[in-house]
């Protein structure tokens, strides 16, 4: 299966990485051929959304093993998965994926490993792309016919290896004649709904809508939406899941309207040795990101900022928890022990 993203592009010894953080008024490529630069891509949201941080970080450790050649060994690599493992802490897609590559620094060291760690990171490439594609057709098939849908942040293949996770439903229903139309919240501070989802959509002629995030309950009160669906950066063993600040928010109102709310993801990204939500560590970063946008100020200088890059929904309100390996209906934790028990190892 060929590696086709937009937004992550693997060339023999180097990463080209789409810079999300200048869409979509520009379209720039970072060119990253080590772990320090993939680290940065990551930490500072050049490239973002748990699957894509996951695929990245696999890409900078064999670049890194690229980049030391003979004297390339599991202790010479240690300081890089280090480095990688500390670019941002919620998404455990990273952590799978760098687990997955220190499995293989068993076997010949030197120029064999940094072969063996970019063939693992392709796979992992690879995999995350048919997952989408499965996923996508999973969750089409749970929407009414003709639905109306509210989205939150970006998940689609800027995000991950191609099509995406919740916005990979969108795009399957889309092709399946099942969807009307797409609301995408804006998703400050960064706004990765208006930049980045609304863009995706409007590439492929989806009929999408961008609102302010606090006019989805007044969407909601109307009628106007059929479902919520939203991506997952790290899913615990109960189904408590973490995502994008203010995918809390809209898992309440969905309640209190009943409406399903569908959460779209890997098996990477469920978490089984994360008991519940409260385990899970949530990233605070810059208050500049909320006082200033694009270089002005929008807050008084040194008003104080809360920051978090994300909130945990109670799995009580999650309606189906999608994966490529099958749909969880109402999560819980023995329905997320099942679901560990039956999908392929």
């Amino acid at each position: 299966m060929p590696i086709e993203s937009p937004a992550i592009h693997w060339l023999d010894d180097h990463l080209l990485l789409l810079d999300q953080r200048r869409l979509p008024a520009h379209t720039e490529w970072l060119d990253v051929r080590d772990a320090a630069g993939a680290a940065d891509a990551i930490r500072q949201m050049a490239v973002r959304g748990a699957p894509a941080i996951g695929i990245t970080a696999a890409y900078g450790l064999a670049l890194e093993a690229l980049r030391l050649g003979p004297g390339a060994s599991a202790a010479r690599l240690a300081p890089a998965l280090e480095v990688l493992a500390a670019s941002r802490p919620t998404a455990v897609n990273l952590f799978w994926a760098l687990d997955r590559l220190r499995a293989r620094f068993d076997g010949e060291p030197g120029a064999a490993l940094g072969k063996r760690l970019v063939r693992e990171a392709e796979r992992i490439h690879q995999d995350d792309q048919a997952a989408n594609q499965r996923l996508g057709e999973l969750g089409a098939a749970l929407l009414p016919p003709n639905a109306s849908l509210y989205t939150h942040c970006n998940t689609g293949a800027l995000a991950t290896g191609g099509h995406g996770t919740a916005l990979g439903i969108v795009r399957s229903a889309w092709r399946n004649g099942h969807l009307k139309a797409v609301f995408a919240g804006e998703t400050r501070p960064w706004l990765q709904g208006a930049r980045l989802t609304a863009w995706e959509l409007m590439q492929e002629n989806i009929p999408v809508t961008l609102v302010a995030d606090s006019a989805a309950g007044l969407l909601m009160a109307r009628g106007q939406v059929d479902a919520v669906v939203v991506g997952a950066d790290r899913i615990a063993a109960n189904g408590d899941t973490a995502n994008k600040i203010g995918t809390y928010n809209l898992a309440v109102l969905a309640r209190h309207h009943r409406l399903p709310f569908i959460v779209a993801a890997p098996d990477s990204t469920l978490d089984p040795a994360m008991e519940n939500g409260a385990g899970i560590v949530i990233e605070e970063r810059d208050p500049d990101e909320v006082r200033r946008f694009g270089g002005t100020a929008m807050a008084p200088d040194g008003c104080p900022v809360y920051n978090p890059a994300f909130d945990v929904t109670p799995a009580e309100l999650i309606t189906a928890i999608v994966t490529e390996s099958g749909v969880i209906r109402s999560p819980d934790r023995q329905a997320l022990a099942d679901h560990f028990a039956r999908r392929p190892s």
